[in-house]
């Protein structure tokens, strides 16, 4: 839908805020955002697909251009890994999963570009009238993935340093092994283990959702009249570029507070 004579303002940014949502079950506490999911899945898919298509017409020779891209983006993510962790061999799963991270992200994230109304458009001529096509401006796919790393962190911590080793760091550090220490130590740690996921997903989400604001703001009032148009127009063009590089950036923070918690799993105290 369009933000002209059909909604009105208000309508016109809450139907584009509205997830299309399934609930599992009566009484609708557990629903699936299904625009969401299936979202990140097709992108997903779609970035593995390319760099399975750029590996497969790779040549020892001479690079064409997508492979000198992806080889760019390879040593890129590579040399910020390196920085960070150093306790074994990052390729084997940190380096890998960091380049996965940052492709997906960095593909959801960009789905921000695509003209909301288009979208609307082309959607509601099969029936779906309410999607939200920017997965990481819900709040619901950042905290999948900020937990998703968070079991990372505990799974390489234990690891590391065995299950009694994790306990032990638990209840004695930092601040010492006298059993007085302990509660505080475990109070201490447990606000650490709770705020990490939490800063990690509301980060990305409050980026990528304030965009998706002011986009929305942007063209409801490109809709209001000549004058709205022009300046609408020219101001979303400047956020558009401007867009890019909070796209890039969000997408780049993620990636390292990954590596980063994952590196600081490894740390014995």
């Amino acid at each position: 839908m369009s933000a002209g004579a059909e909604l009105s303002p208000s309508e016109y940014i809450s139907h584009h805020l509205t997830f299309f949502a399934k609930p599992v079950a009566e009484g609708g506490f557990w629903t699936v955002h299904v625009d969401s999911l299936v979202t990140s899945v097709i992108l997903g898919v779609l970035g593995v697909w390319f760099f399975w298509w750029v590996v497969r017409g790779a040549t020892s020779g001479v690079p064409n251009k997508r492979q000198a891209f992806v080889e760019l983006a390879f040593e890129f993510v590579d040399g910020q890994v390196r920085g960070i962790f150093t306790h074994g061999d990052r390729n084997k799963f940190v380096a890998p999963a960091a380049l996965t991270v940052f492709v997906w992200v960095l593909l959801m994230n960009a789905m921000d570009w695509l003209p909301v109304d288009f979208i609307s458009k082309g959607l509601g001529a099969i029936g779906l009238h309410e999607w939200r096509p920017v997965p990481t401006a819900d709040v619901n796919t950042t905290f999948a993935l900020a937990l998703s790393v968070w079991v990372l962190m505990i799974y390489f911590a234990i690891k590391s340093k065995g299950l009694g080793g994790w306990i032990h760091e638990l209840f004695c550090a930092p601040f010492g092994s006298n059993p007085l220490l302990w509660l505080p130590n475990l109070a201490f740690n447990i606000v650490e283990y709770v705020s990490k996921p939490l800063s990690h997903s509301l980060r990305l989400f409050g980026n990528m959702f304030a965009g998706e604001i002011i986009f929305l703001l942007l063209w409801v009032w490109a809709a209001t009249g000549l004058a709205g148009a022009f300046f609408g127009t020219v101001l979303g063009l400047g956020w558009a570029i401007f867009h890019i590089l909070i796209v890039v950036i969000q997408a780049f923070i993620f990636m390292m507070l990954t590596v980063a918690y994952i590196s600081m799993a490894h740390e014995h105290h």
